[in-house]
């Protein structure tokens, strides 16, 4: 499985050098270094070059240099626009990977929510991220940038004696410009999955 991962990233850089936009790294936005571009994805520096990408300096699941190489592919000079925040299900053509996003992005935190909370400064910080303004809801929340151009808030709810503990993963309003409606469930995924490492 792995082999076909790293065939797609393969084909995907192929396409994006074999026509490359000469407002690459202003769009993505990043620094260029002749055919190298540098920016942070998922709290790490990436790394993006025609033989592959680098995320970090520990060995990353091929899912990441997938969705690394369709936002480089789907880069445009648009600006991030957070507001209003728009659920998953609110996309088009979504429908099919709600059940999936649902279970992997929001219910995956729930056991975790107090220790989420006490953690919530390191996350912001590595993720890009910000706190939220009063009255985003739940009893704690956050948006964070697993990429340049696509913010994530989440919204958490800790259990008490009538509910349990409950998540919320909301997109910035336009995320669906910078990648298709596949990739922004896998960015919620693994943005997820980042949050549960910082918390180790």
């Amino acid at each position: 499985m792995t082999d076909n991962y790293a065939k797609i990233v393969q084909d995907n850089l192929n396409q994006l050098y074999g026509n490359l936009p000469k407002d690459l790294s202003k769009n993505l936005p990043g620094e260029q270094e002749v055919e190298r571009f540098v920016f942070d994805a998922f709290g790490e520096k990436c790394l993006i070059e025609p033989k592959g990408i680098t995320l970090g300096d520990k060995e990353h699941s091929s899912v990441f240099g997938i969705l690394i190489s369709l936002y480089a592919l789907n880069a445009r000079p648009d600006v991030c626009v957070p507001e209003p925040l728009k659920a998953f299900k609110e996309f088009p053509d979504s429908m099919p990977y709600v059940g999936a996003f649902t279970t992997h992005t929001e219910q995956l935190l729930v056991p975790h929510v107090d220790k989420i909370k006490e953690s919530v400064q390191i996350i912001i910080e590595t993720l890009k991220g910000e706190e939220t303004p009063d009255g985003s809801g739940g009893d704690f929340s956050f948006i964070v940038y697993p990429l340049p151009k696509i913010a994530l808030c989440y919204i958490f709810y800790e259990s008490d004696d009538d509910f349990p503990a409950s998540v919320t993963c909301l997109y910035s309003n336009n995320a669906r410009l910078f990648l298709p409606v596949d990739g922004l469930a896998d960015v919620g995924e693994y943005c997820s999955k980042t949050i549960l490492k910082l918390i180790e």
